[in-house]
């Protein structure tokens, strides 16, 4: 299988997991696949076996590879093999990540609306997905407290 082969294949892997999470959070099957890791944990496996045949140290990542320097990181990254390791890193946290944000969501009763765009943020650029909802989460519980601390209006 070609390296565009193998790209197309983890990305795609990983979209029928967060449509799960965007669509059925509650759904057993998502329970089963998503919330239990299962699903970023089989995705960690494809990842370990990718790592160990291009990673950084293999002959692959190239002779001045090493994650020790940024001139180091982008020798290793300079191989297609490597990146695409990279990436599979990348789409595995991320998920891993969106599945916390949306079981945290349900603990904090965080609204499903309010928590899809953020799991499109962190399907797309990780980190910022992950800031807006704890944006948003933090946001709410202040709201929430505030509202339960505001003595109840009387009528005259």
């Amino acid at each position: 299988m070609s390296d565009e082969q193998l790209f197309l294949l983890a990305n795609y892997s990983v979209m029928p997991a967060w449509l799960l999470l965007a669509v059925a959070p509650r759904w057993e099957w998502t329970q089963r696949l998503v919330h239990s890791a299962l699903y970023p944990a089989l995705l960690g496996v494809a990842y370990t076996a990718g790592f160990l045949l291009a990673g950084p140290g293999s002959n692959a990542a190239g002779e001045n590879a090493s994650l020790m320097s940024l001139a180091g990181i982008s020798a290793a990254f300079a191989n297609p093999r490597t990146l695409l390791v990279g990436w599979v890193h990348y789409l595995v946290f991320d998920l891993f990540v969106g599945a916390w944000e949306a079981r945290d969501a349900q603990r904090h009763g965080v609204p499903h609306l309010l928590l899809i765009p953020c799991l499109a943020l962190t399907f797309m650029a990780g980190p910022m997905g992950l800031l807006l909802y704890l944006a948003i989460r933090y946001a709410r519980a202040r709201t929430t407290a505030l509202a339960e601390s505001e003595p109840p209006v009387q009528s005259a």
